[in-house]
């Protein structure tokens, strides 16, 4: 449980002044409204896009006073969210009976029951495990050889012996390269996307490790690669532009169809390399294509412009790749699509 004091109104404490707000072009929602009441199941971005034209800006208008509240995605259902034009600013309290009066009060809540600035539920099964290995990954991974009953494939319960097995790591990830990730425009390979398997606990060393299987998601057997676990991480990046220009493009939808929509993964041919980090927002461009004209000159070929449809929050950033869910979009994602800075 967490105890939080909150005042009549829990102030703002906006980085930026009402008119730097007002000069940076953010726009009310056309039927923004004056008050929300937060329910379960929503988050940061849903609240937002009822007041902002661009949900993703909130933390602009909608930073808590943190003499008052150190995490600002400690907010929960119940409370009422109100919207002061003049800035815009957002600010929250909470009812109290039936009545439309706001007061202070003492807001006790569990801490898994705060809203989160996205749908963390989504993105949770990628924020720890292996998602993509490079060439080098490759060659120096912990690797199976061999199972102690000579099966093909094993799963929970079972042992397993590995080469490469580093001294000073317990607790390995199972994984399967099974996808070769092509940059849409160059074709050269940046990365191999994994199949998650399972994990492994060392439980005697030599020349090979002897391995017990904790979990399978799938069966494994001796081929399958083996990467140091990653501790559990929280998610709690608020949502930004970049500070510089990016180009990408998407590289790969997950599970490896052809395309995708609202609130589905997609792997992009940018990351840490480009300066890509996690929460940042990249809108989304839709290529579409070419048209021939033929009039009284012949022929002719043009590339249509680009239509901007969508955007996505990266969530996780390797070298070459990152991950990012789709927030917006008013069609299908799909491979070969560019995002760039919003």
């Amino acid at each position: 449980m967490i105890r939080i004091i909150f005042p009549l109104l829990v102030g703002i404490a906006a980085l930026f002044s009402g008119a730097s707000i007002a000069q940076s072009g953010i726009r009310l929602a056309d039927d923004a409204p004056d008050t929300y009441t937060v329910v379960k199941g929503d988050t940061l971005w849903d609240i937002s896009g009822r007041f902002l034209r661009e949900p993703w800006r909130w933390p602009e208008v909608w930073r808590l006073n943190r003499d008052q509240i150190r995490n600002p995605h400690l907010i929960y259902p119940g409370q009422v969210v109100m919207l002061d034009r003049s800035g815009p600013w957002l600010t929250i309290g909470r009812r109290i009976g039936g009545s439309d009066k706001l007061q202070p009060q003492v807001h006790t809540e569990a801490l898994e029951s705060a809203v989160p600035s996205i749908p963390v539920h989504i993105i949770e099964p990628f924020l720890n495990k292996p998602l993509v290995v490079d060439q080098a990954n490759l060659e120096g991974a912990a690797t199976i050889v061999a199972t102690e009953t000579s099966r093909v494939m094993t799963g929970a319960g079972d042992t397993v012996f590995a080469k490469n097995v580093d001294a000073g790591t317990e607790v390995w990830q199972i994984m399967r390269p099974a996808r070769p990730l092509k940059d849409p425009l160059k074709g050269e390979i940046i990365g191999y996307e994994a199949d998650y398997l399972g994990t492994a606990r060392v439980i005697e060393r030599g020349e090979l490790a002897t391995l017990e299987i904790l979990s399978a998601v799938e069966e494994i057997g001796t081929g399958d690669l083996m990467l140091p676990s990653e501790p559990p991480s929280v998610f709690a990046y608020v949502p930004h532009a970049p500070e510089h220009e990016v180009e990408g493009r998407v590289v790969s939808i997950y599970r490896g169809v052809s395309e995708t929509g609202r609130l589905h993964v997609v792997a992009l041919n940018a990351g840490g390399r480009e300066g890509l980090e996690a929460g940042h927002v990249l809108s989304l461009f839709r290529n579409r294509g070419t048209a021939v004209y033929r009039g009284s000159e012949g022929k002719e070929t043009f590339n249509l412009p680009e239509k901007r449809y969508g955007l996505v929050f990266v969530f996780r950033v390797f070298e070459r790749v990152s991950y990012a869910l789709v927030m917006e979009t008013d069609g299908p994602v799909t491979v070969g699509d560019a995002v760039r800075k919003p």
